[in-house]
């Protein structure tokens, strides 16, 4: 595997979970919890900017690759799943949303690894839904980090309502995909 611009920044954005995750745990006389909550934001933020700029760069440089077609979205469920077990810790996230969009997360992953292998892989592609419940996703996760006072009002509530939008998103994506793999391998199962 040759080194690439586009899989430095995917590198780059896991190397960033332990610090987005990190800055909760410095003591309280090292960092205040505001300031905590604006830092994770911020990387968190950083995060997945470089999550579409690493795209946008394979696909202009011409340096798509395999690995970087798998470390991608690995890279992006390890942020968005540490992003949410921190939210969970913190009170601002239920555990059950948490539940539904790790799970779905998974389930999905092993589902278009299993349609790859019955070379119906183009049936779970990705779809707008899965995109929208990803945008209500990335913008309400880092809203929540951050946890403040924004043009001044409390953003918390407009957090709570994106991760509970992004839930729905996250269970109707589930079956829009099921429902396209089950038709897939029907069309399989008669060839």
């Amino acid at each position: 595997m040759q080194p690439n611009i586009p899989n430095t920044l995917t590198w780059a954005r896991i190397v960033l979970i332990p610090l987005f995750v990190g800055v909760f745990y410095l003591p309280a006389s090292w960092l205040g919890l505001a300031d905590k909550n604006l830092w994770a934001c911020v990387m968190f933020v950083l995060a997945a900017v470089t999550d579409w700029f690493d795209g946008y760069l394979a696909r202009k440089l011409g340096q798509t690759s395999a690995f970087g077609a798998f470390l991608d979205p690995v890279a992006d469920k390890l942020m968005v799943g540490a992003a949410l077990v921190m939210l969970v810790e913190l009170g601002r996230v239920d555990a059950l949303i948490a539940f539904v969009i790790i799970g779905r997360e998974i389930t999905i992953s092993a589902l278009r690894e299993w349609m790859a292998q019955v070379g119906a892989s183009r049936s779970v592609a990705v779809s707008f839904i899965g995109k929208l419940k990803t945008t209500a996703q990335m913008i309400a996760i880092p809203v929540l980090l951050y946890d403040g006072t924004l043009l001044g009002f409390h953003v918390r509530q407009t957090g709570t309502v994106l991760i509970w939008v992004a839930a729905v998103l996250t269970l109707w994506s589930m079956g829009y995909y099921l429902k396209r793999a089950a038709v897939a391998l029907s069309e399989v199962e008669k060839s």
